[in-house]
């Protein structure tokens, strides 16, 4: 059996430690505090500064690795290169890692190597240069952080008067050590989707069902599976998500999000492993769940199909106080509905909109799937993130 590190251990982390569990594998979870989530259910744990490339090379040196898998961004990746030639798997390759790690690597590889089509974007390393790249993309515009997470630092500018304030916003939700931004025209879409791409080793590259989202701040607020989408779009964004994961390279779970407008499909960005809006797939949507697909992916273990099974939703449970005891009231009530499931995810500490759990609920296919979404936010609404 195969003794994997997992750098980042938040929720996405726990359940793929889960997954990897079940079926015998050993996990050592890293991450920068103690009792992260994925900690919780690991083999062993390690408490380190993933920017610091010698403490990276310390544990990878002292866990002797098969298989290296990240789940954040703010990792010194451009040590994946030297694991790679030790031997060591880096999921899903090292250049997935790196490209995909920083926005403009990822971005520049999609609009100018690849041809996809995106947002008209600008980069800056100061207010000033936001200023400039804003009057070249117009506004409204987004501006994000190149490297952060979860919506951190992301804020739309519609006035002249929020430049200002947008470059501090991403400056403070930026995570590592790079001050950089991107500034993007704002896409006038009808929707946001999420399409989880799985790539194989000597198999085919296989594709989950479309999952639609609904973003505040920046993060996910529900998801839903399957997502309503006309049959070219989802041949477009099959193709766009093929070439752009075929030039990363390696095997496993893609998170692969697009934007839906009236002039056909946008690549948004990608990320290269299991996705936020995918928790959706713990509803038992799918024969496999996307921590599942993630890890039969790396392990090379053949993945025939994907099959659609029931409608989905998903819907967060967030904090609203600082605590470093939270507690959660009304878990009785959501316990009580029909068809509906949650995980609370064991984070030691809460913090204002901090994503604390995840309500899910399924039906049939044939229900709507708005219905399902409703049902998704009522329950999550049950519960409260107590200080």
């Amino acid at each position: 059996m195969a003794k994997i590190v997992l750098l980042g251990s938040g929720e996405l982390g726990k359940e793929f430690v889960i997954a990897a569990q079940r079926i015998g594998q050993t996990i050592i979870a890293v991450d920068s505090y103690e009792n992260a989530p994925a900690m919780q259910v690991a083999h062993g744990f390690e408490v380190i500064n993933m920017l610091d490339g010698e403490e990276l090379d310390r544990i990878v040196a002292k866990h002797n690795p098969d298989f290296i898998v990240p789940e954040i961004e703010a990792i010194r990746t451009e040590r994946f290169y030297d694991y790679e030639k030790q031997g060591i798997t880096v999921v899903p390759s090292a250049k997935a890692a790196n490209f995909t790690m920083n926005r403009k690597a990822i971005r520049d590889l999609a609009s100018k190597e690849l041809g996809l089509k995106t947002a008209n974007y600008r980069y800056a390393t100061s207010a000033e240069e936001l200023r400039k790249g804003v009057s070249e993309v117009g506004i409204p515009c987004v501006v994000k952080p190149l490297m952060s997470s979860s919506g951190k630092g992301q804020s739309t500018i519609k006035t002249e008067e929020d430049i200002e304030k947008a470059w501090n916003y991403a400056v403070e939700g930026s995570r590592g050590d790079v001050v950089e931004v991107i500034v993007e025209a704002f896409v006038k879409f009808n929707s946001e989707i999420t399409l989880l791409t799985v790539t194989q080793n000597n198999n085919p590259t296989l594709f989950c069902a479309p999952i639609g989202h609904r973003q505040e701040r920046g993060d996910y607020q529900e998801s839903w599976q399957p997502a309503t989408i006309a049959n070219k779009d989802l041949v477009e964004a099959q193709e766009m998500a093929q070439k752009v994961t075929e030039a990363l390279g390696g095997a496993g779970l893609f998170g692969v999000e697009f934007f839906l407008t009236d002039e056909g499909v946008y690549f948004s960005e990608l990320s290269p492993r299991p996705h936020d809006t995918g928790m959706v797939t713990l509803a038992g949507t799918q024969n496999f769940n996307e921590f599942e697909l993630h890890l039969r992916a790396i392990l090379s273990l053949p993945i025939f199909e994907i099959t659609i099974e029931k409608a989905g939703a998903s819907a967060v449970i967030l904090a609203s106080e600082n605590s470093d005891n939270p507690k959660y009231s009304g878990i009785s009530s959501l316990a009580a509905l029909p068809k509906t499931d949650f995980r609370i995810f064991g984070k030691p500490s809460s913090r204002p909109f901090r994503r604390m759990g995840v309500v899910l609920t399924h039906d049939s296919l044939e229900i709507p799937i708005e219905e399902v979404v409703i049902k998704a936010k009522r329950a999550a609404s049950l519960v409260t993130v107590n200080p």
